[in-house]
């Protein structure tokens, strides 16, 4: 299959961001990628591409703070990200090739936190979660790096969090779609309390997955870490996107019968 590859640019908040649009070219599923904190598009364009060969629609694109932007670093907040995020799905769900009813977003470490906040405020069916983030509610506007100073994220992230708390889980708790959730085995930023937060809170998806990656840390900074996470998001959607077609098909045949890459991010990023 011909994949394709576009450079564009976001408008958000009356600025622009960097994005890579990878299109096979028909109309297919959608898939939003959004990296880490300290990460940028570039550690995803290569899973994108492998993605968009099974039949996807893929944009990459930088959060602000990051890759062309970085001088806003100590300014953004979660507030302006969020803003990155849904202006990146616009663009995607935006793209005349691209289903509208079937897009996923795949997000790691901050970017998985982002990516599930998304899922309350644009349809998403697939969510996929490597290593995700939990920061407390309080300052949402704050710039991102001062939360680090204004909460106690080691000791909140060792804790039990009710989903009814946090802002990311519950969206979690209430999405109904397919949920992958990805944990590193040696993870030194985000804590295995943290996965069990984001394990619990899924209690409404179709379907639940959940791996580990043994002797990954949360960069993923070594090359085995790397390949099998990339292995596993690419059978992952192979089994949702084939799963879909599959399951269409049958809806077809059944109306027409008789009565019928590179590292993430630094390990200290989120």
């Amino acid at each position: 299959m011909h994949i394709h590859d576009d450079r564009i640019r976001i408008a958000v908040d009356g600025e622009s961001i960097e994005g890579t649009i990878v299109t096979p070219g028909t109309l297919l599923p959608g898939v939003l990628f959004v990296h880490g904190w300290n990460g940028s598009q570039d550690q995803y364009i290569a899973r994108a591409r492998e993605i968009a060969a099974l039949g996807c629609v893929c944009l990459t694109f930088d959060l602000r703070g990051h890759a062309g932007t970085e001088p806003l670093k100590d300014t953004v907040s979660r507030e302006n990200n969020l803003h990155d995020v849904l202006a990146a799905y616009d663009r995607l769900a935006g793209q005349r090739n691209v289903d509208r009813d079937s897009i996923a977003v795949v997000g790691s470490s901050y970017g998985g936190y982002l990516a599930a906040i998304l899922t309350t405020l644009r349809p998403v069916k697939w969510l996929a979660l490597r290593v995700p983030a939990l920061y407390m509610d309080n300052n949402w506007e704050t710039p991102k790096l001062q939360l680090h100073k204004d909460q106690d994220l080691a000791a909140y992230r060792q804790s039990l969090v009710q989903a009814s708390d946090n802002r990311a889980l519950r969206a979690c708790a209430a999405f109904e779609g397919d949920v992958l959730v990805v944990e590193s085995e040696c993870d030194k930023v985000i804590p295995h309390a943290v996965i069990s937060n984001y394990l619990e809170a899924c209690v409404k998806p179709r379907s639940l997955t959940y791996r580990v990656i043994k002797g990954a840390d949360h960069g993923l900074t070594d090359e085995a870490g790397q390949r099998a996470y990339t292995a596993l998001l690419v059978n992952w959607f192979t089994e949702m996107v084939f799963g879909e077609r599959e399951g269409r098909a049958n809806l077809t045949q059944a109306a027409t019968m008789p009565g019928t890459a590179l590292p993430e991010a630094p390990p200290t990023a989120a």
